[in-house]
């Protein structure tokens, strides 16, 4: 099996509305003005209201209300625009992935707490944004294999008991990649930009890659603090074999006390469920 194969096969089933392309277009050229933005968003009645939402939300912690798309575009930015809207639209991009796999609001939860979690281990205030996106879609990979694959799929499910680790090595060996190789196909092939789909790719191997070494350590991290809230299945987890190397790795090299991590999901669990309902 091939990754780009399968995920050329499923892109008319899995794809983002035009509208979200046509930001994410726009957001790209470097050139789009903000009433260029506003104009494309307001032909979308339903993505307005929960862009609005978001940015009236503590997620983003601004002072006073915002009414107008246009003036929320001009305080959050592009990039945060771009983050909004892919958050507002993929959960309905992902329909019909069988209910005996995976429960699908326990997955957007553990994919919100994931983003929510990554975003604050972000060093740097400019970029942080694409870091909510990694974490959000770290594992739409595994959403596109339930859907084509689930017999093979439910076979690397009985793995989970037996530690992250486990699955990876049943997903190698079933399929002959990861379900973040993926996914990180589907965002390249989404034309996300290359620092974010690459953190998805790399999130069990962060040490692999040096250019993007601190980027997949961050989402690693966020990955498996985001498990200790929320998992990402149904299926019982070996507390024991929760944690997998890669993640201590990850966490050494981005120097994560435990008194750091505490306090990173106290802060994420009083942003996740605001996110998740305007997500969901």
């Amino acid at each position: 099996m091939d990754p780009c194969a399968i995920v050329t096969d499923v892109r008319s089933i899995f794809s983002l509305p035009d509208v979200v392309i046509r930001i994410n277009e726009l957001i790209d050229s470097g050139e789009a003005t903000n009433t260029e933005l506003e104009r494309v968003i307001l032909n979308d009645p339903a993505l307005t209201a929960k862009l609005l939402r978001f940015a009236n939300s503590s997620y983003f912690g601004l002072s006073g209300k915002v009414e107008t798309v246009l003036r929320a575009i001009s305080i959050i930015g592009h990039k945060e625009l771009r983050n909004m809207v892919i958050a507002s639209s993929v959960t309905a991009t992902f329909k019909g992935i069988p209910s005996d796999l995976v429960n699908m609001d326990t997955f957007w939860y553990h994919s919100v707490t994931c983003g929510v979690t990554a975003r604050l281990l972000a060093s740097s205030v400019d970029s942080r944004e694409r870091f909510f996106i990694a974490g959000l879609l770290h594992g739409v990979g595994r959403l596109i294999l339930f859907s084509q694959f689930p017999k093979e799929s439910a076979k690397v499910l009985g793995c989970v008991n037996q530690g992250v680790d486990a699955v990876i090595d049943a997903e190698r060996k079933v399929f002959g990649f990861t379900h973040a190789q993926l996914g990180a196909e589907l965002l390249r092939q989404w034309r996300l930009p290359l620092n974010i789909w690459k953190m998805v790719e790399l999130q069990f191997t962060p040490m692999k890659d040096e250019t993007h070494k601190y980027d997949a350590s961050t989402l690693c991290a966020a990955v498996n603090i985001a498990n200790f809230i929320q998992p990402c299945t149904n299926q019982k987890i070996n507390s024991e074999k929760a944690i997998p190397a890669h993640a201590f790795e990850a966490w050494n090299l981005l120097s994560l006390s435990p008194e750091l991590i505490e306090s990173v999901i106290t802060v994420a669990k009083l942003q996740v469920i605001e996110l998740l309902n305007i997500v969901r």
